[in-house]
Parts: C-alpha cells; sequence; structure tokens
C-alpha cells in the first residue's frame, strides 16, 4: 500500500505484504552524534536512513528534500490511493490500445512479471479486484458475502493478461493492478542508490519495514536487524524471533498477524493466493528473504507467504540468489526454518536448514 498525505488509522498492507515493525535496527552508538539520522514519512508509513560517519546539518537537510521528492515522485507513479496517479489512470482505463508508461512504472512491472513467471503466478500484481473483494486496499468491498463472484475476478485477473512492449497492455480491460507487495521495496532501492551517488557507501535505508543495507555501522560491524516474533505478546520477553547480520543485501518480511478480517468465525490474513483468489491458509506466520535488491526481496517475501514452506524452497533452489527464513507453527511449536546463506546471530527458536 502507498499513502503518502492521507494516512489511515489502519494501515493495510500487501498481498500480501509487509508491515510496518517487522524489522528493528539494532543500534548502539558509541558515540551519541556519531551518525547521521535522516526519517520521513512516505507510502503510508515511515522511513528512516543512517549514514556513517555522521555528515553535516547542512547537507543532511539536503539530502532529506531530494530523498522526499524522490519518494513523492514515486508515490504520484505507483499509489493506487492516489486517484491520479500513474497505476490509478492505468486502472481507470478499459483501453487495449497501450499505455506509454514512466520508467519507473515499467521497471516495477518488468520485475513483477519476471517474479510471476518464476513462481507460476504465486507472485502477481494484477489482484487489485481481490484485495478489493476481500476488505483490503483503497477500495474495500466490506465484508465478503457472495463468494462465486471470486470466479467473476478470476477472469481478469492474472500476470499473462498483460503484455510488456513499448508500451503496456491490458488483454483485458477490466484488470487492475496492485503494486502493494513491490513497490516499498522498489523505493528502498531507488533512495540506497541515490545515496551510494552522493559518495556515501556506509548506509541503511529503512521504508516500512523493507531495509538495505551498506558498510558499517558506528560500532564498526556490519547492521544487525531483528526480525519481529509473530507470536510477540506482552509476557515476551525479546520482541525478535531472530537477529540477522545484513551486510550488503536487502531483507523483507510478510506475514499474517498483523493485518486480518473476520469471515465465518475464521481469522482470515490479508495474504491472497493469486492462483485461486482465496486468503492463504498454512502454517507459516511469516517469511523473510534476502536478496540484493529490496523490489526482489519484497515481491519473494509475499510469494512465498502464498504456499507451503517446502514448495517456497523448491521454487528459491529454481531461481538462485534469494535466501529465506520462514517462522513456521509446528502443531503449535514455533520453529525456523532457513534457505540459503543467512548469518542469523541470535533466535528464540530452534533453526534448522
Amino acid at each position: 500500500m502507498i499513502v503518502l498525505a492521507n494516512f489511515k488509522n489502519k494501515i493495510i498492507f500487501k498481498e500480501a505484504h509487509i508491515f510496518l515493525g517487522f524489522f528493528f535496527l539494532f543500534f548502539s552508538c558509541s558515540s551519541p552524534g556519531s551518525i547521521s539520522e535522516i526519517t520521513g514519512n512516505t507510502m503510508g508509513t515511515t522511513y528512516t536512513i543512517k549514514i556513517n560517519p555522521e555528515i553535516s546539518n547542512v547537507a543532511s537537510t539536503k539530502l532529506k528534500t531530494s530523498i522526499d521528492s524522490l519518494l513523492i515522485d514515486l508515490n504520484k507513479t505507483l499509489s493506487t490511493w492516489d486517484s491520479s496517479s500513474e497505476v490509478s489512470r492505468f486502472n481507470n482505463s478499459s483501453s487495449l490500445s497501450g499505455f506509454s508508461v514512466s520508467n519507473d512504472f515499467m521497471n516495477v512491472l518488468k520485475c513483477s512479471q519476471k517474479i510471476s513467471s518464476q513462481t507460476d503466478g504465486y507472485f502477481d500484481v494484477t489482484i487489485f479486484d481481490l484485495m478489493s473483494f476481500w476488505g483490503f486496499g483503497p477500495f474495500p468491498g466490506g465484508k465478503p458475502t457472495q463468494l462465486e463472484n471470486i470466479k467473476t475476478i478470476l477472469n481478469h485477473t492474472g500476470y499473462k493478461l498483460l503484455k510488456l512492449e513499448q508500451k503496456v497492455y491490458k488483454l483485458n480491460s477490466l484488470l487492475k493492478i496492485d503494486f502493494n507487495a513491490i513497490a516499498k521495496g522498489y523505493g528502498v532501492d531507488k533512495v540506497f542508490q541515490f545515496i551510494m551517488d552522493q559518495g556515501l557507501d556506509n548506509i541503511f535505508v529503512e521504508i516500512g519495514g523493507e531495509v538495505r543495507a551498506q558498510g558499517i555501522s558506528s560500532r564498526g560491524n556490519t547492521w544487525t536487524i531483528g526480525v519481529e516474533d509473530p507470536t510477540l505478546t506482552k509476557q515476551s520477553k525479546t520482541p525478535f524471533a531472530a537477529v540477522i547480520e545484513l551486510d550488503g543485501n536487502s531483507m523483507a518480511t510478510s506475514g499474517n498477524y498483523r493485518n486480518y478480517i473476520e469471515y465465518n468465525g475464521e481469522t482470515l490474513g490479508h495474504t491472497i493466493n493469486p492462483q485461486i483468489g482465496y486468503p492463504i491458509n498454512s502454517n507459516v506466520l511469516s517469511v523473510t528473504t534476502f536478496a540484493q535488491s529490496c523490489m526482489v526481496a519484497d515481491a519473494w517475501a509475499t510469494a512465498l507467504m502464498t504456499m507451503e514452506y517446502r514448495k517456497g524452497v523448491e521454487y528459491l533452489k529454481k531461481v538462485g540468489g534469494v535466501s529465506a527464513l520462514w517462522v513456521l507453527n509446528d502443531n503449535g511449536i514455533r520453529k525456523i526454518r532457513r534457505f540459503g546463506e543467512i548469518k542469523i546471530l541470535d533466535s528464540i527458536y530452534t533453526t534448522t536448514d
């Protein structure tokens, strides 16, 4: 979900999607002023940037102005919560003659289509109407009653109903796009690259829980991130399921425990399986993914939430370049499963590969 100006009391996230607060930065400065920190609001959530060593106040202010401008422009492209955004104009048109789109729109859509193909449609940005039907997104349909309408929606849902050439073509006039499952990751990548272009290289960028980090913190170590425990309670001794070392990589998490609806006495998460049109029901509590690109990590976190753990592992073996950490509910026992090179410094649950 992307919102810039009109924040909602209830933040609705993706498809899947990610939640503000999934990630906490373990950061204990060796001296109070040793780093620069820039914060702000964007995409219906917040962003945090940390730069080591500290830059001047003048440089920090100029950098924040440029970053805010970049994120505002991105919001005007990818936000379905903005009725005048580029994606909203695309969604509101029934034309089949093709759309000339911006570079940002095309970049995100190309990545989305690639991951849709790699996952056989478990990741799919054409689920706008499905999300609305189940009560999520900018135009929630209320409590779902007529489930037979899902078949009708599926007729104009599916990544194969998009054709990308010089223009973007709808193959069904009713098709609509929701970039919520990938937009924040793309925003992280854009901001990260912009800061790198300024000659800064020890940096940490986070938007709504999506993270990309490089270099070292003020402690002289690589950046350390905590993954929130999906079963967190007031009695919990720690809010973290695991502590991860992140160096030159991106990290994103998806889960269902913060955003859900009640339906016929059952709790349904906001992660929709695009293949069947229904919210998923599995023992996967959350998935944290790691990749070079935060956009890629963001999309894969959503994709893996829509499938069982073992199926997710099989898909990751085929694609390469993506690692993952699952928090599972195994008959009431919480466990962590890991695929790929992930440096876990600490964990409250048993961890196996």
